[in-house]
C-alpha cells in the first residue's frame, strides 16, 4: 500500500475495524472519536454493580472470517447461546418467529392466519423497490400480516409498511415454507429459523469488551476529539478543540445526516438529497431488578399498539455476571421519530405500567436501578426516497475522497458483524 494520510471519523465497530485492517496491511491512519471512550453505541457502562449496554447488542455470524476475528479478540470471554426469543400476542407468549409457531394462539387467529396464507396471490416480483406491505401479504398472507407483521413493523419503523421498500430485508425476516407454517400451527416447531437462531455474547464485561479489544490493537485512536468542520477544498478537518488535521482520504462512520452540518459549502443539490433521509430514534430504558419473570427468555417482541415498547430483553439471561448475584437486569426499547414523538417526561411511568400489566415485574418496587439512553439515530427508514438519495450522496462523497463506512456512515441496516466487515471493505479503496 502507498502511504496516504487517512483519517477515520468515529471509533465504533466499523471505524475500529477499518483502522485495524488498514494498519494490519501497513497503512497508517488516525481515528478521531468525539466520546471519551471507543465503541460508539457498542458500549457498556457500570452502574451500582450492574453492567448495562447502550441498548441490546448481540453477535450473530454468517461469515467465518468475522467469527474468527471476534474469537481472536475475545478469546475465552465469548459464549454461544441458543436463541430464546418470543412474541407477546393475544395475551400470551408465542415462540419466535411468529409465523412458524401459531399453535399457541387462539383458534380463530390460527384459522385467519392459515386461510390468509393459503389465499396469497404470489405475484410479488422481489424487487428491492417493491412495497414492503405487498411483500408481507404475498409472503405470509393477510392474517399473519394483521396479527404480527404489520403492527410490529409499524411500531418498530414508526412508518407503515406501505411507505417502505424491501431494500432492507436481506434475509432478516424468516420465511418458513407453507408446510412448516401449517406444522407450526398444529404443534411446536423444533426447527431453528432465521440468521439469529444462535448468538454470541461476552461472558463478562458486556458488549464493550469487543471494541475495547479491537482498539487495544490499533495505533492512533484519539478520544474526546469531535469533528467540527470538514473543508473539502483544503482537505482539512477542524476539530472542536480548534486543531486542524489534513487528510488525503477520509473514512466517515458518523451518522450520515450529520454531514451537512460539518461539510463546508455543500452543493445545494446534495443538500436536497440529505433532506430526504429519514430515520427512527430509540429510547432505551435499562433496569436493575430484584427479580423478573422472564424465565430464561432472551428477548420478546411486542406488536400490540397498546404496549409502549416494541422489544424487551434480559441482559442477565445473556450473562449472569452483568448484575449482582441476587439481581436481574433488563432493557426496553421504544421507537419514535420526528413525525411520531414520545413524551419523554412520562414515558418511563408508561413503560413500568406496561411491564407490570404483562407480569414481567410484579411492581415498580422490584426495580432497584434505572438508566436511560436516548439514541437519536436508530435505523434508517427505507422509504421510496432512500435508495436514490443515499446513492447520490455516497457518489458525491466518494468523488471527494470520503468513504462512508458502517451502519451509520453507510446509512444501512447493519448487524455488528456487518459493521466489522464493512470496516474491512475499506481496504478495497486503498489496494488500487
Amino acid at each position: 500500500m502507498s502511504k496516504r494520510r487517512i483519517i477515520i471519523l468515529g471509533a465504533g465497530l466499523a471505524g475500529l475495524s477499518a483502522a485495524w485492517h488498514l494498519q494490519k496491511e501497513g497503512q497508517d491512519c488516525l481515528v478521531f472519536e468525539k466520546e471519551p471512550e471507543v465503541g460508539g453505541l457498542c458500549r457498556s457502562k457500570k452502574i451500582g454493580g450492574f453492567t448495562f449496554d447502550y441498548d441490546g447488542h448481540l453477535l450473530h455470524f454468517r461469515h467465518r472470517y468475522a467469527f474468527d476475528l471476534v474469537k481472536s479478540l475475545l478469546g475465552n470471554n465469548l459464549a454461544e447461546h441458543k436463541r430464546s426469543a418470543w412474541v407477546y400476542s393475544s395475551g400470551r407468549y408465542i415462540r419466535y418467529p411468529f409465523q412458524a409457531n401459531l399453535h399457541t394462539l387462539p383458534a380463530g387467529v390460527i384459522q385467519e392466519c392459515i386461510l390468509g396464507l393459503i389465499s396469497r396471490d404470489g405475484k410479488f416480483k422481489g424487487n428491492k423497490d417493491n412495497n414492503f406491505l405487498e411483500w408481507i401479504h404475498s409472503t405470509f398472507g393477510k392474517g399473519i400480516a394483521r396479527h404480527f407483521m404489520v403492527p410490529y413493523n409499524t411500531k418498530f419503523w414508526t412508518v407503515h409498511p406501505r411507505e417502505m421498500t424491501c431494500a432492507w430485508l436481506g434475509g432478516r425476516v424468516p420465511r418458513p415454507s407453507l408446510r412448516q407454517i401449517v406444522q407450526g400451527a398444529i404443534e411446536e416447531s423444533q426447527r431453528e429459523f432465521g440468521y439469529n437462531s444462535r448468538f454470541w455474547y461476552p461472558k463478562k464485561g458486556g458488549i464493550s469488551q469487543l471494541p475495547d479489544a479491537l482498539a487495544g490493537n490499533i495505533r492512533g485512536v484519539r478520544t474526546g476529539c469531535a469533528a467540527k468542520e470538514i473543508n473539502l477544498a483544503k482537505k482539512e478537518i477542524t476539530l472542536a478543540s480548534g486543531d486542524k488535521e489534513k487528510f488525503d482520504y477520509l473514512i466517515f462512520t458518523m451518522p450520515l445526516p450529520e454531514l451537512p452540518h460539518i461539510i463546508k459549502d455543500l452543493p445545494k443539490d446534495i443538500q436536497a438529497q440529505f433532506k430526504k433521509l429519514k430515520w427512527n430514534s430509540i429510547f432505551n430504558l435499562n433496569l436493575g431488578a430484584h427479580e423478573s419473570n422472564l424465565n430464561g427468555k432472551h428477548w420478546i417482541y411486542f406488536p400490540a399498539r397498546g404496549t409502549s415498547f416494541f422489544r424487551l430483553g434480559s441482559y442477565t439471561n445473556f450473562s449472569a455476571s452483568l448484575a449482582p448475584a441476587d439481581k436481574k437486569s433488563l432493557y426496553v426499547e421504544i421507537s419514535y421519530s420526528k413525525d411520531k414523538p414520545i413524551n419523554k417526561g412520562a414515558i418511563i411511568a408508561k413503560i413500568m405500567k406496561d411491564i407490570e400489566k404483562i407480569g414481567i415485574l410484579k411492581s415498580r418496587d422490584e426495580v432497584c436501578l434505572e438508566d436511560t439512553n436516548d439514541i437519536k439515530y436508530g435505523y434508517p427508514i427505507y422509504d421510496q426516497n432512500y435508495l436514490s438519495a443515499r446513492g447520490v450522496i455516497l457518489k458525491y462523497l466518494q468523488g471527494n475522497k470520503i468513504f462512508a463506512c458502517g451502519r451509520y456512515g453507510s446509512w444501512k441496516y447493519m448487524s455488528m458483524e456487518d459493521a466489522l466487515l464493512d470496516g474491512r471493505r475499506m481496504l478495497e479503496f486503498f489496494r488500487r
